[in-house]
């Protein structure tokens, strides 16, 4: 667990508008409490827990903090896990808001068959990516990655509409799934080898090349769509360890799902000041080693 402790209350301008966000993913809950609901409001404190250690927030982490206005979260864990985290936000009087996709939001227009299906951590990486773009004054093709527990490729056009995205497994799922489908194969993880001459080297790389190559066929296929070359945003608690080994040209962003519903919290709950921008060095959590 990492957790950084809120400032002390005389250093912290105070506002009423204060958000928590939160991203439950399929292993840890990660929550950021700002300052107000826009793109680069100031971050207060954040944190990160395990599933298992949901009910440890309310008496523990959460006991020091200053009560949230609102409270925004992106969970792609079952309705079980969203139950314990509810309990624990008991601690304060305030609404509780889960992003489910839609039509259109914060200025993504989704084109996934039945939008509601789509991944909620997708549809609010997307967003977060395409917003910080747009803060840069690039209206450009856009391949987002997310590398965790899964991993999740999506193309998005210039204009703003997502056209699609692949899902695979990531570099602990690729693992489990050979060993316990191939005699012979528990060894220790490798390294990632051009060239591998032992089977542990073989299955690192083999798991690597496969996320670099499924990333780089999205890449083309957007570019060749587009006539433009991509951007490339990649996330994710593993994405240091793809980072290396990557194809296409790529920048490694920080807490882009904070990015995402820090702009959809603006649309929902209040306009952010002109000079507001998803850039901002305090606006998203330090990255996770550990897969998300």
């Amino acid at each position: 667990m990492t957790t950084v402790p809120p400032p002390a209350p005389d250093a912290v301008h105070r506002t009423a508008d204060t958000l928590l966000a939160l991203d439950v993913g399929n292993t840890r809950l990660k929550w950021a409490l700002y300052e107000a609901p826009h793109p680069g409001a100031r971050l207060l404190a954040h944190g990160v827990q395990f599933l298992e250690n949901i009910e440890t927030l309310a008496e523990g982490d959460w006991r020091a903090l200053r009560a949230p206005r609102w409270v925004l979260g992106s969970i792609v864990a079952g309705a079980g896990v969203r139950y314990r985290v509810e309990e624990q936000l008991e601690l304060w009087d305030a609404p509780v808001q889960w992003v489910v996709p839609t039509q259109a939001e914060a200025g993504l227009v989704n084109g996934y068959d039945h939008p509601a299906r789509l991944g909620p951590d997708r549809w609010v990486a997307m967003i977060g990516a395409r917003q910080r773009l747009l803060a840069r004054g690039e209206q450009r093709p856009c391949v987002v990655v997310m590398v965790g527990t899964a991993v999740t490729v999506e193309a998005i056009d210039a204009g703003g509409r997502f056209l699609g995205g692949i899902i695979l497994p990531g570099h602990g799922i690729m693992l489990r799934a050979l060993e316990s489908g191939t005699a012979g194969l528990h060894v220790p993880t490798g390294e990632v080898r051009a060239f591998p001459t032992n089977t542990s080297d073989a299955l690192t790389s083999g798991g690597t090349f496969a996320i670099a190559g499924a990333v780089q066929r999205m890449w083309d296929n957007l570019r060749a769509h587009s006539g433009q070359e991509p951007v490339c945003l990649m996330t994710g608690g593993a994405g240091w360890k793809m980072a290396p080994h990557m194809t296409v040209p790529f920048e490694l962003v920080e807490g882009l799902i904070f990015d995402g519903l820090l702009t959809i919290a603006r649309e929902r709950f209040g306009a952010a000041p002109a000079s507001a921008s998803p850039a901002s060095p305090r606006t998203s959590p330090p990255a996770e080693s550990a897969h998300r």
